[in-house]
């Protein structure tokens, strides 16, 4: 690894439960907030960094049903903290024995190289969205591919100079890809892949890159080496021969080996502070281009209605008090509407 770029340190936390974890990782993130509210990890959920990090430090997954909560930079602390303290994940409605966890922390995964590492989507890769999403769309096959691969570089560069990098030798990519017509991705209008990619760029396993990040899509894993932190010797068979079964079926979906110059790549503008118009205009065209996603906002937007007036009525009796009722006691963390007011989708 080159001495001339800052070390980053990375980690990936793998929990094994005495039952399958069938949940979303908004479902765990929720629980994680309630059982460690005092700790550090929380504002890196619950949106409270979105002003510093416009990429998540803290990122929740989960892989043949098993939690991974992986973390770059600042989280690293924060999830190695709530790692030694997770005894039991209680979502409501079932409750979860942690039986052991396995950690892979390091400072060296974080790293432009001099040859092409080959990674694959173990989770599908949200690439589009509404606006890359109407360009796409007019361009034919060879475009389209290799507009995918330069926005996959520059995602790349953008996420290095967020880790504090000012990259000296520029991104080389090159997506395989198992079908060039995008996935719907729930009600946002994106579009998903699924394949693979060679980058002259180290990444850690699990991190997740693209549109969707903090809903656990477009999460990677390093081929080159597996090494003990990884699925099992099944899952690795099956992703291997998934990948030679894509190269066989769909190598029109390859595209051409291809330089990002990180000098034309914009950089973000971060304003301390609430958002200025100008500022929310220049996050919204780069996360539009480049598939910035900030940090979940702990807000939930919520539109204004105008109520009718109500004509009073005669001798009408005064309103009985209505007793108030615990909040607190009343949370579902496991609710589909909790979960949409902690995190903006």
């Amino acid at each position: 690894m080159s001495s001339k770029y800052p070390d980053v340190k990375t980690i990936a936390v793998r929990v094994f439960t005495d039952k399958p974890v069938r949940k979303t990782p908004y479902q765990v993130k929720g629980v994680l907030m309630n059982q460690f509210s005092d700790e550090e990890i929380v504002p890196m959920l619950d949106g409270s960094y979105r002003q510093q990090f416009l990429y998540p430090r803290v990122q929740v997954k989960i892989l043949n049903e098993q939690i991974y909560i992986v973390g770059i930079g600042e989280g690293v602390d924060p999830i190695k903290s709530v790692a030694e303290k997770m005894e039991f994940l209680d979502f409501g409605n079932i409750t979860f024995q942690v039986l052991d966890s396995e950690i892979e922390e390091y400072s060296d995964r974080f790293q432009p190289v001099s040859k092409l590492i080959r990674y694959r989507f173990v989770t599908p890769w949200v690439a589009l969205n509404q606006t890359t999403g109407n360009r796409y769309r007019l361009l034919n096959n060879t475009d389209r591919v290799n507009f995918l691969n330069r926005l996959l570089g520059q995602n790349i560069v953008f996420m290095a100079r967020e880790m504090g990098m000012e990259l000296e030798e520029n991104i080389f990519t090159k997506v395989t890809l198992s079908s060039l017509f995008p996935k719907p991705v729930d009600e946002n209008n994106w579009g998903s892949f699924d394949g693979e990619f060679r980058a002259n760029f180290v990444l850690p396993n699990y991190l997740g890159i693209g549109n969707g990040i903090t809903r656990g899509y477009g999460t990677l894993f390093g081929l080159f080496n597996p090494e003990v932190f990884s699925f099992d010797e099944a899952d690795l068979q099956e992703l291997e021969s998934k990948a030679v079964k894509d190269d066989e079926d769909s190598k029109v979906a390859e595209s051409d080996l291809q330089e990002i110059n990180v000098e034309n790549v914009p950089r973000p503008k971060k304003v301390p502070g609430q958002d200025s118009p100008k500022s929310k205009r220049s996050k919204k065209v780069l996360s539009e281009e480049f598939h910035i996603e900030e940090m979940d906002s702990g807000n939930e937007t919520q539109s204004k209605k105008t109520a009718k007036p109500k004509r009073p009525k005669r001798k009408a009796a005064p309103p009985k008090k209505q007793p108030k009722k615990d909040s607190s006691s009343d949370v579902n963390y496991n609710s589909e509407k909790y979960h949409k007011k902690q995190h903006s989708l």
